[in-house]
């Protein structure tokens, strides 16, 4: 059964537009406090089962919260609001308050005209398959609402900043600190701008904050881990060591070394199961993605890790390391995992794990990356009409075939669907750029005319 409203990461889209909508997140709420407490119901004692709620900085994100409130209300269920918080970090404050769920109203790296909505379980976790295919079902069903003694009731959490913080500066080493380091910190303007400059603060770094001025339009806008360009630009300005670039919600994340030259999210867990392998820490093998680059996974493999690759979206490489019992892994766009120190993605956490490592090895990042190439590798976004899919065209099919066929087998060909927006992604890889150029706008042009644009 495939998914009507949720995609890799939630339900997303543009605003006033369905699903993101005030009487749909009203809906979505009652449907999913109506499905993630059910499991929850014999541990509840007869108390109302709670939620967490947390945000971006995106205007819309007041008119979905109210909904959604309203939603869950409804339903019987109690609410705890965070007000502005990384994803993540309603991740860890659900499993801390020992809550039944998380809510985050985000778009995450999109612009602010769009939103979503996103749970976590109990634990802290994103959502598996099955239930947010219960969640969908519970859509179609009448709201009924509860009597007024069941209604639920909303609460704020007043120290939800702190509590992360701290949570935060917990995963860093305890023997060590940052002073001495001068790091830019990028917030896009987002979730984060309140707190990742006082967690590297705090440990001891002198910080430059950038993107920390949100004003509910400029989420994202020419800033944070997708325009890396300011990073880069204040890096060499302040002469920073290294930039920290988050993204609206919190859990990408990118770095640039003291020249300003960024380092994605292959490039970062390299760093972090590198050090971990040279220090005897790493448990396991790592897993990427279709789009790792392969220069990182013969890096890794160089280094005697292990390396499996998952579909995109942090959602099932956190499937794949389960599976196999492994802690590190991520994406290229820098959803990094790193499951001994927090059950999802997280851009400040996974900033000091690179941190960590450098202070370890006392490498700068460029020192500590160099024997981590990266392959030429290029991705086309094909924009389509919503629902299209290359599945079955002959031509997208003959034309991949006749790339893989040139390319053998020093290069890679990754065709899919974006999760999130109306975009046929064509990524091709491999050691001459000009061939993979080329070869990349062989098979775009076929999807072009496949999808009638």
């Amino acid at each position: 059964m495939s998914r009507k409203y949720f995609g890799t990461d939630g339900v997303r889209g543009k605003v006033g537009e369905e699903p993101i909508t005030p009487d749909f997140a009203m809906r979505l709420g009652y449907a999913a406090g109506k499905v993630l407490v059910a499991a929850e119901h014999d541990a509840l004692h007869g108390e109302h089962p709670a939620v967490l709620i947390g945000k971006d900085t995106r205007i819309s994100g007041y008119m979905l919260e109210s909904a959604l409130q309203a939603g869950l209300t409804a339903a019987g269920v109690d609410v705890r609001l965070t007000g502005p918080m990384p994803t993540p970090g309603v991740a860890y404050l659900t499993r801390a308050l020992r809550l039944q769920a998380g809510v985050v109203i985000s778009a995450s790296h999109n612009p602010y005209e769009d939103n979503g909505i996103k749970f976590f379980s109990a634990r802290g976790t994103k959502l598996p398959d099955d239930v947010e295919l219960a969640i969908e079902a519970a859509l179609d069903e009448p709201m009924k609402t509860a009597s007024s003694k069941q209604l639920g009731r909303v609460k704020r959490v007043d120290d939800a900043a702190g509590r992360y913080i701290e949570f935060c500066k917990s995963t860093f080493p305890t023997d060590m600190d940052l002073r001495g380091m001068r790091i830019v910190v990028d917030c896009a303007n987002g979730a984060g701008y309140h707190i990742a400059p006082h967690v590297f603060h705090e440990l001891g770094a002198d910080v430059i904050a950038i993107g920390n001025e949100p004003n509910g339009m400029n989420i994202n806008k020419e800033c944070g881990a997708t325009h890396t360009d300011a990073l880069s630009r204040a890096v060499r300005k302040h002469r920073a060591d290294v930039g920290v670039a988050l993204d609206g919600d919190g859990d990408r994340l990118m770095m640039t070394d003291a020249n300003g030259l960024v380092m994605d999210g292959d490039k970062l867990m390299y760093v972090i199961a590198r050090y971990r392998k040279e220090t005897g820490h790493l448990d396991g093998g790592v897993v990427g993605t279709l789009m790792t680059n392969l220069g990182t996974e013969l890096a890794l493999k160089a280094l005697g890790c292990d390396f499996k690759r998952a579909k995109v979206g942090d959602r099932y490489v956190l499937e794949v390391l389960q599976q196999n019992g492994w802690l590190i892994g991520g994406e290229s766009s820098g959803h990094i995992l790193c499951l001994d120190k927090h059950t999802t993605g997280d851009g400040i956490v996974s900033a000091l794990q690179v941190l960590a490592a450098l202070r370890g090895s006392r490498l700068s990042l460029a020192e500590y990356t160099r024997d981590c190439p990266t392959y030429p590798q290029i991705l086309l976004n094909v924009r389509v009409a919503k629902g299209f899919k290359t599945d079955g065209d002959v031509d997208v099919a003959r034309a991949v075939a006749d790339v893989e066929a040139e390319l053998g087998d020093s290069g890679r060909v990754v065709l899919r669907a974006s999760g999130t927006e109306p975009l046929i992604r064509v990524m091709v890889e491999g050691r001459d750029e000009a061939q993979v150029l080329r070869t990349a706008n062989h098979i775009a042009n076929a999807v072009k005319v496949a999808a009638g644009v």
